[in-house]
């Protein structure tokens, strides 16, 4: 039995679904596997979740709002797959998200605090049980040349998360690239978005720099592109949104988006929403544009 919190989530959650313009469906149909998220964005901006939004809710609802955003894609946050899990639980729990239509895109942000390969093979392991391609990263420096051998070894990519002018090591993805030039290509970076603009750079050029090397992306918004205080609905700040998708597009980037929506923790959904509205509208425009 669901404890009485989650109760109550779950009507909230319905209740916004059923507001999602197209969409369909009921959260109790949901709980029954009974409907499939589609991609409905263009194919070199593949919006999905990072489920850090999604925090404080437990893996069954958080897997019903990214249903009701309609997007198969998800990167699983340890809130939602907790590490210390057994292989059996971390088997189930992917299953779980597969169940349900999801795409598992990737997986964290995972610290990567030690530069011993026991701690470092730890983590693939997980990433291996859950089904994650990717793991986003927050490594320490001396440890890459030994995670750039357990991608060779496992297969699966890393992307370096720049956290802004507070983290001591990758504070943009500048600097995330020195730390892993002439690397395998299966190691790269994932841009933020909000930690970019942060550190004072033009984020549109931080992506061109990076190039092949961005594997992974968090989208978030800032009403002043210095604070990180100011997070905002996608559409409501000054991320210039529509040029960072138009340079993806010439980087012919193949990764996800994913929407990392930090603030409303206990209420997330309406403002994600609202989010992926924007972002479709732009990405409806360009695709007029182009047809045009």
């Amino acid at each position: 039995m669901s404890p009485p919190h989650r109760s109550s989530r779950r009507e909230f959650l319905q209740a916004s679904a059923l507001g999602v313009a197209g969409l369909t469906y009921s959260l109790p149909a949901i709980a029954h596997d009974t409907v499939r998220p589609t991609a409905v964005d263009l194919d070199f901006v593949r919006l999905g979740v990072a489920s850090y939004s999604l925090r404080n809710l437990g893996r069954d609802d958080a897997i019903a709002a990214v249903q009701a955003l309609n997007t198969p894609y998800i990167n699983i946050k340890s809130f939602h797959q907790p590490y210390e899990s057994t292989a059996h639980a971390l088997t189930e729990g992917r299953r779980a998200f597969e169940n349900a239509g999801l795409q598992i895109v990737g997986g964290g942000t995972i610290a990567l605090e030690k530069n011993e390969d026991d701690d470092i093979r730890k983590y693939f392991e997980y990433a291996r049980l859950s089904g994650m391609p990717l793991m986003v990263i927050a490594p320490i420096p001396n440890a890459m040349p030994a995670v750039e051998r357990f991608v060779k070894q496992y297969d699966i990519k890393v992307a370096i998360h720049n956290h802004g002018p507070e983290d001591p090591y990758f504070p943009g993805p500048k600097d995330a690239l020195a730390a892993i030039e002439g690397m395998d290509p299966r190691v790269g970076i994932c841009v933020d978005a909000g930690h970019t603009v942060r550190t004072g750079v033009d984020i549109v050029d931080a992506l061109a720099e990076a190039g092949d090397r961005v594997l992974d992306m968090h989208m978030k918004d800032l009403r002043d592109l210095s604070d990180r205080d100011s997070q905002c609905i996608v559409g409501q700040g000054s991320m210039p949104i529509r040029k960072i998708f138009e340079q993806l597009q010439r980087m012919h980037y193949s990764g996800y988006v994913n929407l990392e929506y930090e603030i409303n923790a206990d209420d997330p959904l309406p403002g994600m929403r609202e989010s992926f509205a924007y972002m479709r509208g732009v990405l409806a425009g360009m695709t007029h544009m182009t047809r045009g």
